[in-house]
């Protein structure tokens, strides 16, 4: 054997093994939530104890759950200022700019009518198993948000806000919001990461294999396979569904995304909507609101605004927006 042969046979034999991927799961924010780590680095235990930190100071703060929390206690009196927690500050100041950005399609005074609904408790939603009738909760036919423009006052300094006369809920930018700390509390952890948190994602590097992250995009309609499949790296991905949260009230089927024109369930003729965006809160956001747009304007606003998107409409078609199709590698072809 050559003194090169050698050589390399040792470099080879002392290299160092690539440490196998490392996880972190829990619950929050209604949601099951999974933290990855490819090739973790000596940091990797620390960031993902931070990162789940985040989801659970964003959950206590904008939680609508707990009459206790800072969200809470300032729907309680809307006329008065309140200082909050950081995180409850960040939700309510992103939410009053994505009701901006979206025209108020984004609109979260939603809370009295999910309320009327019968969502004010913790009830297996997802199942769509649930049936209230009039005495456990009734529809509000008022509209939630058309009347006038939502503008909560707000004071960087102090971290104090002041919401206005109509209750608000943070449920999905809050959520959206946790993802992206989180990204922030993961990054350098190790070669690429992960955050999934429900329907919403944030992924950094390449993936697992290099190649990039290959995310699924669930059948809205109750199948158990994905109707799409989507190559992404560096960014956030979000997906609104009508199957998450349903029930019935009274024999009529409602959902949790309330169309603040109507102030009722969105019935644009969508399932689904996901969005891809740097920023996942934005990419949550946009989700929600292509929704409710509904069918016959939702390809129309996509690109007009420029989004990474793809919806499911009440065929099961599967149609993918200008920017988003050089990510989709997979997609469902028919509608059975």
């Amino acid at each position: 054997m050559s003194t090169r042969a050698a050589a390399g046979t040792t470099r080879q034999q002392t290299r160092r093994p690539i440490p196998a991927p490392l996880d972190l799961t829990f619950s929050a924010m209604a949601s099951h939530v999974t933290l990855r780590v490819i090739e973790p680095g000596p940091t990797a235990p620390r960031a993902l104890a931070a990162a789940r930190a985040v989801f659970e100071r964003v959950e206590a703060a904008c939680t609508r759950f707990n009459p206790d929390s800072a969200l809470m206690r300032a729907n309680g009196d809307g006329a008065a200022w309140h200082r909050v927690p950081e995180e409850c500050y960040l939700a309510v100041a992103e939410a009053a700019r994505a009701h901006l950005e979206t025209g108020g399609l984004f609109d979260p005074r939603v809370l009295d009518t999910l309320v009327a609904l019968g969502y004010d408790r913790t009830l297996p939603f997802r199942s769509g198993a649930v049936r209230l009738t009039s005495a456990d909760g009734r529809p509000d036919r008022r509209a939630t948000g058309s009347a006038a423009p939502w503008r909560p006052d707000l004071d960087p300094k102090t971290l104090a806000i002041r919401l206005g006369a109509n209750r608000i809920d943070l449920g999905g930018i809050g959520k959206g919001l946790a993802v992206r700390l989180a990204a922030r509390a993961l990054s350098g952890a190790g070669r690429a990461h992960l955050i999934e948190a429900g329907g919403d994602c944030y992924v950094d590097g390449d993936g697992p294999k290099g190649e990039g992250w290959q995310i699924g995009v669930e059948d809205p309609t109750g199948g158990s396979q994905p109707v799409a499949v989507l190559r992404i790296r560096d960014t956030g991905c979000a997906t609104s569904s009508v199957r998450v949260r349903s029930w019935q009230v009274d024999g009529e089927a409602v959902h949790h995304l309330i169309d603040p024109r109507t102030g009722r369930s969105a019935q644009g003729g969508l399932r689904s909507v996901t969005v891809l965006d740097r920023d996942p809160a934005f990419a949550e956001v946009w989700s929600k609101a292509l929704l409710i747009v509904g069918r016959e304007r939702i390809a129309a606003v996509a690109a007009s605004r420029e989004l990474a998107a793809l919806w499911v409409d009440d065929s099961r078609q599967v149609t993918a927006s200008t920017k988003m199709a050089p990510s989709v590698i997979w997609e469902a072809h028919d509608a059975e």
